[in-house]
């Protein structure tokens, strides 16, 4: 006969547990201590099994008999209901040992080593702070793009689009690390795209100032990463070239013997020279054992047979903590220019051939691109040894009367 509430209610505990019975192997054992357990008799594959329920009246009879009845379909369906609640648990143990901070904080004691202390405190405090209290304990794998994009909306709203930006790429680096340990299939941030308001166009950020460049020089010989983002980030001060001109560099232009550079420059389709100073030889030279054979100086990660990303020099200074509005790929133009004429006092027209500007004679006709090629070999040997003398931390003072 089916229990009722008033029956179960009732029941009275006695010196030994006994079970009084629902129905379809439903039962409710009554302990000596007054405990009421709702447990479920059954068979699987010839075994007898036993599963228990919960316990009353936490667990009422009507919601006791949809839980046998869920169990029963299971069985139905060839599952073993018991062996299904354990692999339910580990599941639910293991996505919460996989929470999106649990897996955002491994991921940044990975690669914190590779960012300067400033950079790595800003990733950190923008994940406490914005990011942990909204999806931190959500387990990695459930993660979705609008909850993405509602995180980075709140950052928004305050004021802060930048760090809004920031905040989706940090959480974008963070799911791929997830993908590559198994934690989850694929990184939803890639849907978010445009789903921001871009950030305004601003002029390319420079360090112009001798002490913070000697601070920047110092952050880049520090890079720790492939051999030829190291040498693209130590050549890319010293030769103040266009950022593209620099990633697509090919070795056939070069001639490390007379230690030129020669090629087109791309925005006005004009031939340039640019003299290398030693200290640029001395690290083509390094490099030419690597990437020599191929066509690029400095090629892809993937194939030799391209150039470098367009985002490799930029992408290795943000995590070395170099921040966008700190120092850009065009940023190192502004810095030559402004100091090899400000406190080298070199001749600015002199600069102006360098950095492959049109530049006039009196007559109004553009110079060849030889002109002036010895004051410029001496100005580009002067500037390296500069360079090297701020990164080494000497006194910064005015050279003028020394340049070219």
């Amino acid at each position: 006969m089916p229990l009722t509430d008033t029956t179960i209610r009732n029941a009275k505990p006695e010196e030994k547990p006994y079970s009084l019975a629902d129905g379809r192997g439903l039962s409710i054992l009554i302990q000596p201590t007054g405990g009421k357990w709702w447990r479920l008799r059954y068979r699987f594959d010839g075994k007898a099994k036993l599963l228990s329920l919960g316990i009353y009246p936490d667990v009422g009879l009507k919601d006791a008999r949809a839980r046998r009845d869920a169990a029963r379909k299971m069985l139905a369906d060839g599952i073993d209901p018991a062996e299904n609640r354990k692999a339910t648990k580990a599941t639910k143990v293991e996505r919460a040992a996989n929470s999106f901070e649990v897996v955002a904080r491994e991921w940044f004691a990975k690669f914190k080593a590779q960012w300067v202390e400033r950079h790595a405190t800003r990733i950190m405090s923008r994940f406490e702070r914005d990011i942990f209290p909204w999806i931190g304990s959500r387990p990695i794998a459930d993660v979705t793009a609008p909850e993405l994009l509602a995180v980075a909306r709140r950052i928004e709203s305050r004021g802060a689009l930048e760090t809004a930006h920031r905040a989706l790429g940090n959480c974008g680096q963070v799911l791929r690390y997830a993908v590559a340990t198994g934690r989850t299939v694929r990184d939803p941030s890639g849907d978010l795209r445009g789903a921001l308001p871009p950030l305004k166009a601003e002029h390319f950020a420079a360090v112009t100032e001798p002490k913070q460049a000697a601070e920047l020089l110092q952050t880049l010989d520090g890079y720790q990463g492939t051999l030829p983002v190291a040498c693209a980030l130590r050549l890319a001060p010293m030769v103040f070239v266009r950022p593209g001109e620099l990633r697509k560099a090919e070795w056939a232009d070069i001639d490390l013997d007379a230690a030129e550079w020669r090629y087109t420059v791309t925005k006005t389709d004009t031939p340039h020279i640019v003299p290398l100073a030693t200290q640029a030889v001395t690290i083509l030279r390094g490099l030419h054992a690597l990437t020599g054979t191929g066509r690029y100086v400095f090629p892809g990660a993937r194939t030799n047979g391209r150039p470098m990303s367009d985002n490799a020099i930029l992408a290795a200074m943000r995590r070395m903590g170099i921040g966008k509005d700190e120092m850009s790929g065009h940023g190192f133009r502004a810095m030559a220019r402004t100091i090899l004429d400000e406190v080298l006092g070199v001749r600015p027209d002199l600069i102006e051939h360098q950095l492959a500007h049109a530049v006039k004679d009196p007559n109004g006709r553009a110079y060849n691109r030889t002109a002036h090629l010895p004051e410029r070999r001496k100005m580009m040997q002067q500037w390296a040894d500069y360079l090297d003398k701020l990164k080494a931390g000497a006194d910064v003072i005015p050279l003028h009367g020394n340049a070219a």
